[in-house]
C-alpha cells in the first residue's frame, strides 16, 4: 500500500490586531476635547485673576523640553489667537550642556510652530557637578544660575513677563516643603517680581493638575527632552512631599483641591504671624466680628451651608438665648 500523501496546506497569516472600534476612537476624541477645554479655560482663569498678561506685553515662555513648558507654550500660542489682548511671544531654553542633550529637538520643534526662539548655550551642568558633592542634592545651585541667566535675557530680548511652567502640584508640594523644612507659611505665588527687582514672574499654569498636562503631553506627543541633573535625582525632599500628596489624595479624594484652594483664602487673625496681623494692639471695640473665633470648638466647624440641620439647631440655641435674656 502506498503511503498516504500529506497536502501542504498554505500558512494561515497572523490575525491583524483589531483597529480601534468607532467609539472607542470618538469616545478618546471627545476626553480630549474635555481636557483642551479644561486647561484653556484654567489657565485663562489664572491669566485673568492675577492680571499676568497685559496689552502689549512679551511674555518669555522658559521651556526645559519637559511635559510642563511645552502644555505651557502649546496653550498660550492658542490663547493668543483667541484673547482680548495683543501680546506676543518667544520661547527660551537654555542648553546647560548635559551629556547627551539633543540640541536639535527643541529648535526644529520651535520652528515647526512658528515660535520666535532664543537657545541659550551656558555650560551650568560642569559647574554644578564641580561643586556639588556626589550624592548631594543639586537643585538650589542649578536653579540660582538658571535664574540668574533667564533674568539677563529677559532684559536682552526686551521681555515683560517671564513664564514659567510650574503648576498645582508644585505650589503645593512647594508650601509642604516651606512649612516642613523652612519653618515658614510660605508658598509659590503665581505672580511675583523676580529677586533682582526688574522683572515679572508668572505662572500660567497655576491652576493646572499635573495629571492633565500629562495627558495632554501624551495627547500632543511632544518631544519630552528629560532632566539629567534634578530629574535623576530620587533623595529630593520634593519628591518625598510629592508622593505623600498622592497618597493623601489616593485615600481622601479631593483633599489636594482643597488644601489648593485654603492657599486663597488666608486668615491672617487666625495665625500667629505679628508681622501679618496687629495682634499687640489688638481690642475689643464691642462690635461682632464676622471672621471672629469660636473659643471652645476643639475643632474648626464646616460651614453650615453645608450642614442645614447645623445651622437651624445653631438659630434654635441663639434664639434661647435670647428669650433667656428677656425672661430675666
Amino acid at each position: 500500500m502506498n503511503a498516504p500523501v500529506e497536502i501542504a496546506r498554505p500558512a494561515v497569516p497572523e490575525a491583524a490586531p483589531p483597529a480601534p472600534r468607532h467609539a472607542d476612537a470618538m469616545r478618546a476624541a471627545r476626553e480630549a476635547n474635555k481636557l483642551s477645554k479644561r486647561l484653556h479655560r484654567l489657565m485663562g482663569q489664572a491669566i485673568a485673576d492675577f492680571n499676568m498678561i497685559e496689552p502689549g506685553d512679551t511674555v518669555m515662555v522658559c521651556m526645559s523640553g519637559g511635559k510642563d513648558s511645552h502644555v505651557m507654550l502649546d496653550i498660550l500660542l492658542s490663547l493668543r489667537e483667541r484673547a482680548p489682548v495683543d501680546f506676543d511671544l518667544v520661547a527660551v531654553n537654555l542648553d546647560q550642556k548635559q551629556p547627551g542633550f539633543p540640541a536639535h529637538v527643541l529648535p526644529d520643534y520651535l520652528q515647526s510652530r512658528g515660535v520666535r526662539f532664543h537657545i541659550e548655550e551656558q555650560d551650568t551642568y560642569s559647574i554644578v557637578k564641580r561643586v556639588i558633592p556626589e550624592g548631594k542634592t543639586m537643585c538650589s545651585l542649578c536653579s540660582r544660575l538658571r535664574r540668574g541667566i533667564l533674568y539677563r535675557l529677559a532684559g536682552e530680548l526686551g521681555a515683560t513677563k517671564i513664564a514659567l511652567g510650574h503648576h498645582r502640584d508644585d505650589i503645593l508640594q512647594t508650601f509642604f516643603l516651606n512649612m516642613f523644612h523652612g519653618g515658614q507659611l510660605k508658598g509659590m505665588p503665581p505672580k511675583l517680581v523676580s529677586d533682582d527687582g526688574r522683572h515679572i514672574v508668572i505662572r500660567p499654569l497655576a491652576y493646572v493638575e499635573e495629571a492633565d498636562l500629562q495627558r495632554w503631553a501624551d495627547i500632543r506627543a511632544f518631544p519630552i527632552i528629560p532632566c539629567t541633573l534634578c530629574g535623576s535625582q530620587e533623595n529630593l525632599q520634593r519628591k518625598q512631599v510629592a508622593a505623600m500628596l498622592r497618597e493623601w489624595d489616593k485615600r481622601h479624594p479631593g483633599r489636594l483641591e482643597t488644601m489648593f484652594t485654603a492657599l486663597t483664602k488666608v486668615v491672617p487673625s487666625h495665625l500667629m504671624d505679628r508681622t501679618a496681623y496687629p495682634f499687640t494692639t489688638l481690642r475689643a471695640r464691642g462690635e461682632p466680628e464676622p471672621g471672629g473665633d469660636i473659643a471652645f470648638d476643639d475643632e474648626p466647624c464646616v460651614p453650615p451651608a453645608h450642614h442645614p440641620g447645623v445651622e437651624r439647631e445653631g438659630a434654635a440655641v441663639v434664639q434661647w438665648f435670647k428669650d433667656a435674656a428677656a425672661d430675666d
